[in-house]
């Protein structure tokens, strides 16, 4: 698109030439704002423009994919890393052993960048307006991800230690952009209706479920495990530049310009001094009982999975999942199938209300007990503690329920937050609630180096 790009307007006299710039606002050649859906049926109702066939709750949907896709090809690619890169027979002998604490290293290595960013975002601005953030984020992601595919295509067997290092460097640097790009989204899209602040969480936990079955297809079509990495990370950069292409065709969406009109008249309202001075405690107060939710909910699901979730091992020989792929399915898959289906149900329920949110919300504590009280043995260790759930269809079940309730629970606390506080201050709220879930996350994986104690 390029600039000075302009077009005659169907008024009368002349019209200056307007600027066409590459952010979803109404700076962009676009009608104007009091022509939004004039001479509609809904125009004339004062009803606000549908969202015909869904798109923009499905571009939001993909962006909170994208959100976790590196992440997660990461994750997936662990027997690239361990077993290929890393393992014992692929590389010269060193002092240091990579391989043991390798996870334990990438997820340090992760969180704290996007613990990070993810609060220095709402008050730092990052390169101007929200589109500038959105755009570099994904651009720059793309980049390391090639250098990654680079990375994977080289023979590093002589090399162990760099290429150690040179991959916790790339995943430093990926998720410093992940969280200024994920904290982004949940900030735009808080100037909408509450549901599509839960199409993003929903495409968050497609993110899981899209990954362990491109997983299990790469495992059966590709004997090599340099060749399925690179188709994970291939994978990856496509959702990417989709998330990249899909932004840009918000702003010719009625509904989408409908709200964001809104969201920027509100802003217009107040004057200069107050939003130089936005109330960060005051809205932070606010919303701080669904932001609670929000820690606390993630706070529990990451202190069980996968940490402790992926070492619970079958009781009995004959269970009709074989051993070898016990923990991909009752674990990776059935976590990400059920948090995706509990995140989906909240598009047509929301219950309970923001009020008694916390009363579930604080109830999955009794997870981790539970989990603990399953046949969860850790490697390399003996178990004292007495196994009081050795069945494998009772341990199952409560992984199902729990999963259930993160998906659905966590896009009740992300959709509330926003609401609790006026307009203008939505997208503000909305960054927030993406810190604490961050937050939430850490504290959760943090807490996870405990299991093994209470055994």
């Amino acid at each position: 698109m390029a600039e000075g790009k302009s077009e005659k307007l169907p008024f009368i006299g002349k019209q200056a030439p307007k600027p066409v710039t590459l952010n979803p606002s109404w700076e962009s050649e676009l009608p104007p704002a009091d022509s939004n859906g004039k001479g509609s049926v809904l125009a004339k109702l004062g009803l606000p423009p549908k969202d015909r066939y869904k798109i923009v709750f499905f571009i939001f949907m993909l962006h909170g994919l994208g959100t976790l896709m590196p992440w997660n090809m990461f994750i997936t690619a662990k027997s690239y890393f361990e077993d290929f890169k890393l393992g014992a027979n692929n590389t010269v002998p060193t002092e240091v052993n990579y391989r043991s604490t390798f996870m334990q290293n990438m997820g340090f290595a992760s969180q704290i960048p996007n613990l990070l960013f993810n609060w220095l975002n709402i008050f730092v601005n990052f390169g101007g307006d929200l589109t500038s953030r959105i755009v570099y984020s994904i651009i720059f992601e793309v980049v390391i991800l090639l250098v990654t595919i680079v990375l994977a295509m080289m023979d590093s067997s002589q090399w162990p230690g760099i290429f150690f290092w040179a991959t916790m460097v790339s995943i430093v640097l990926l998720n410093i952009c992940n969280g200024i790009y994920q904290n982004t989204i949940y900030g735009i899209v808080a100037s909408l209706p509450i549901k599509y602040t839960g199409a993003v969480v929903l495409g968050s936990n497609i993110s899981g479920v899209f990954t362990t079955v491109m997983s299990i297809i790469c495992t059966a079509f590709f004997d090599s495990k340099r060749t399925s990495a690179i188709y994970y990370f291939v994978t990856a950069i496509v959702i990417l530049l989709l998330c990249f292409d899909t932004y840009f065709a918000l702003p010719v969406n009625k509904f989408f310009r409908h709200y964001d009109q809104i969201c920027q008249s509100n802003e217009k309202k107040s004057d200069s001094r107050a939003e130089l001075n936005v109330p960060y405690w005051q809205i932070f107060k606010k919303a701080s009982p669904q932001l609670f939710n929000i820690f606390l909910t993630f706070f529990v699901t990451l202190s069980v999975f996968p940490a402790i979730h992926a070492n619970i091992k079958a009781s009995d020989e004959d269970f009709f999942i074989s051993k070898d792929y016990f923990t991909l399915f009752t674990c990776f898959l059935t976590f990400n199938v059920f948090a995706m289906l509990g995140s989906l149900t909240t598009s047509w329920v929301q219950w309970p209300g923001p009020k008694f949110l916390v009363v579930p919300v604080a109830l999955r504590l009794v997870f981790i007990p539970l989990f603990i009280m399953c046949n969860y043995i850790p490697p390399d260790m003996t178990r004292t503690l007495e196994v009081y759930f050795p069945n494998e269809w009772v341990y199952w079940g409560i992984a199902v329920i729990m999963s259930y309730s993160s998906g659905y629970l966590s896009s009740l606390g992300m959709m509330y937050a926003p609401q609790t506080v006026h307009a203008k201050y939505q997208t503000t709220a909305g960054m927030y609630a993406a810190a604490m879930l961050i937050t939430g996350i850490f504290s959760g994986v943090m807490f996870s180096y405990l299991g093994p104690l209470f055994l």
